[in-house]
C-alpha cells in the first residue's frame, strides 16, 4: 500500500496524535468515543454510549441521518420523500426503544391488518384477532382468506407447526441451507410458495425463497408471526424518516458530544496495537474508541492491510454480496387506495403503501394521495428507464386497483438503492463479524475497535432491528450500560406446544 493512501497516513499520524478527552459540564474528564456512519446502527451507538456516561462523536458524510433509512427533498416534486418504504414490527424491541429514547413513537401509525389482492379489486385481509393467544392470533382471517384453497391452507398450517415446534433451537440445524428446502421438505406447493411464502420472506430479507438462508427467513414467520400477538403488528411512520432523528444532536451535545454532518472519514488511524481515532477529511478526531457503523465494503477501506491482518474480525468484508431495493413514489390526483397496505401476491411490485399528501406544503404539481410501491431483490429492474419503471408499476397497481390508469399519475419518482441489504444468502452468518474481539482470544484484535450495522452478527436479517441491536450492543461493548433489548416473550401457548415451559 502506497504511503499516500489515507489507510497509511492514519498510521504515521495515530503515533503522535494526542489522545483526545473533553471536559464534562461538571469539570471532570470523560472519555471519546467516535462512531463512523450515522445510518441506524450509528445512530443507536451514539444515543446509547451518551447515556453511558462517554462523549460520542458521530461521523456522517451526508447532510442528514438514517444512511439507507432517511428521505430527501426531492427538487422535482418539492416533497420530502423517503428513499424506500421502511417499516417495523412489533417484534423489533430495539429500534422500536431507539425511537422512544429520541421521543418519536407517537409518530409510527400501527396496523394490525395485512391486506392481500387478488386482482381486480378483490382482496384478502390477514389481521389479529386480539381476544385469541399466539400462536392462534391469525387463525380466523387465514381461515377466511379467499386467495387459498382449502388444502393449500393446510398446507401452510403445516409448516407453520413446523416452524412452530423447532423454535430458535430447531432454526441451528438449518443455518447455511436455502428456506427453499424447507419449503420443498414440508410439500407446499408452487402457488402457495409464490402467493404466500414469496411475498413475506422478499419483504423482510430481500432475496427470494431459493435463495435466502433458512435460518433467517424462519426467524421472521416464527418470531414475526407466530410467538406473540404484537409481533406482526406494523408500523409506519406518518413523517419523513429522517424528522424521526432530530434530537440526536441535542442528545449528543448535551454530553459534550458532537454530531459532524458533512464529514467524510478517510481512514481507521492505528497505532500498531489500537486505534486512535478517525482520519477525515477536516482532519483527524482522536478518540479512546472507534465504532465503525459502515457497510462491510466502506468499512474495507477505512482499514490499513495492517489493520486487516491484525484483526480477523476484518478479513471478510469483500465476501458480502447485496440485494437492491426499488421505491416508486407515485402521487395520485385522486385517492385510489382505501387499505394503509397491500400486497400483490405473484406480481413484479410486491406491496404497496398508501400516504395522504401532504398538508403544509403546496409546492409542486396537487396531489390527493401518494402511494410507494416497493419492489425487492430488484435485480431485474436495473438499467431500466424511469418511465419504464413507471409504466411496469402502474400495471400492477391497476390490476390491484381497476380503473387506475396513467391519466390519474399527477407524478413519480423511482428511487433504486442498489444496494439497499446485504444478501442473506445461505451460509452468511459464518462470516458475520462479532461486536468487539472476543475475551481470550489468543490470536488477538483490536480491544477499542467496534463493529455495527446490520450486517454484523446480530442473529437478524438486513433490518433496522438489526442495525439497533448492533449499535446498542457496540454501545455496551465500548462502555458497559444497557445493552440489547430483549425479544417480545413468546406465549404462554407457543412455549407449551415447543415443550420449553418457562420464558
Amino acid at each position: 500500500m502506497s504511503a499516500s493512501d489515507p489507510a497509511s497516513r492514519a498510521e504515521s499520524v495515530s503515533r503522535t496524535a494526542p489522545i483526545g478527552a473533553a471536559a464534562s459540564a461538571r469539570g471532570g474528564v470523560t472519555r471519546t468515543v467516535a462512531i463512523v456512519g450515522g445510518g441506524v446502527a450509528g445512530i443507536a451507538a451514539a444515543v446509547r454510549a451518551a447515556d453511558s456516561g462517554w462523549r460520542p462523536v458521530l461521523i456522517e458524510t451526508r447532510t442528514r441521518l438514517g444512511g439507507r433509512a432517511t428521505s430527501f427533498d426531492d427538487v422535482r416534486s418539492g416533497v420530502e420523500l423517503d428513499n424506500c418504504q421502511h417499516v417495523v414490527m412489533g417484534c423489533c424491541t430495539n429500534i422500536l426503544e431507539l425511537y422512544d429514547r429520541l421521543g418519536v413513537l407517537d409518530e409510527l401509525d400501527w396496523h394490525e391488518t395485512l391486506w392481500f389482492a387478488r386482482g381486480g379489486g378483490a382482496m384478502d385481509r390477514l389481521s389479529i384477532a386480539p381476544w385469541l393467544p399466539a400462536p392462534l392470533h391469525y387463525a380466523p382471517s387465514f381461515a377466511r382468506m379467499r386467495l387459498f384453497s382449502l388444502a393449500e391452507k393446510r398446507a401452510i398450517a403445516r409448516a407453520f407447526l413446523v416452524i412452530l415446534r423447532m423454535g430458535p433451537r430447531g432454526r441451528v440445524a438449518w443455518q447455511g441451507r436455502a428456506f427453499g428446502e424447507f419449503l420443498a421438505q414440508t410439500r407446499q406447493p408452487a402457488r402457495v410458495i409464490e402467493l404466500f411464502w414469496e411475498p413475506v420472506v422478499l419483504s423482510a430479507c430481500n432475496l427470494p425463497s431459493a435463495r435466502c438462508e433458512a435460518a433467517h427467513a424462519l426467524k421472521v414467520f416464527d418470531e414475526g408471526m407466530l410467538a406473540h400477538r404484537f409481533a406482526g403488528a406494523v408500523g409506519v411512520s406518518r413523517v419523513p424518516l429522517a424528522r424521526l432523528y432530530r434530537r440526536v444532536g441535542e442528545i449528543l451535545g448535551a454530553v459534550g458530544g458532537e454530531l459532524r454532518l458533512r464529514t467524510s472519514a478517510k481512514a481507521l488511524a492505528f497505532d500498531g496495537t489500537r486505534v486512535t481515532g478517525v482520519v477525515c477529511d477536516d482532519g483527524i478526531v482522536p478518540a479512546q474508541a472507534v465504532i465503525a457503523a459502515v457497510p462491510p465494503d466502506r468499512l474495507a477501506r477505512l482499514c490499513s492491510a495492517t489493520m486487516r491482518g491484525y484483526d480477523k474480525r476484518l478479513g471478510r468484508l469483500e465476501q458480502f454480496g447485496f440485494s437492491p431495493i426499488l421505491g416508486v413514489h407515485l402521487a395520485m390526483k385522486r385517492r385510489v387506495m382505501r387499505t394503509p397496505n397491500l400486497a400483490l401476491p405473484g406480481r413484479a411490485v410486491h406491496w404497496l403503501f398508501a400516504h395522504d399528501a401532504p398538508r403544509d406544503d403546496d409546492r409542486g404539481p396537487p396531489f390527493a394521495q401518494r402511494l410507494e410501491a416497493v419492489v425487492s431483490a430488484a435485480d431485474g429492474w436495473l438499467g431500466l428507464s424511469e418511465e419504464e419503471i413507471t409504466s411496469r408499476v402502474l400495471s400492477d397497481v391497476s390490476w390491484a386497483i381497476p380503473g387506475v390508469t396513467h391519466d390519474d399519475l399527477a407524478w413519480s419518482r423511482p428511487v433504486l438503492e442498489k444496494r439497499a441489504t446485504f444478501a442473506s444468502s445461505p451460509g452468511i452468518d459464518a462470516i458475520r463479524p462479532r461486536t468487539s474481539v472476543e475475551a481470550g482470544d489468543l490470536k488477538g484484535g483490536i480491544a477499542n475497535l467496534f463493529l455495527a450495522g446490520e450486517w454484523t452478527d446480530t442473529g437478524w436479517p438486513s433490518t433496522m432491528e438489526g442495525a439497533a441491536r448492533s449499535g446498542f450492543a457496540a454501545a455496551a461493548a465500548v462502555g458497559g450500560g444497557a445493552g440489547v433489548a430483549d425479544g417480545l416473550p413468546a406465549a404462554t401457548l407457543v412455549r407449551v406446544m415447543r415443550g420449553t415451559g418457562a420464558p
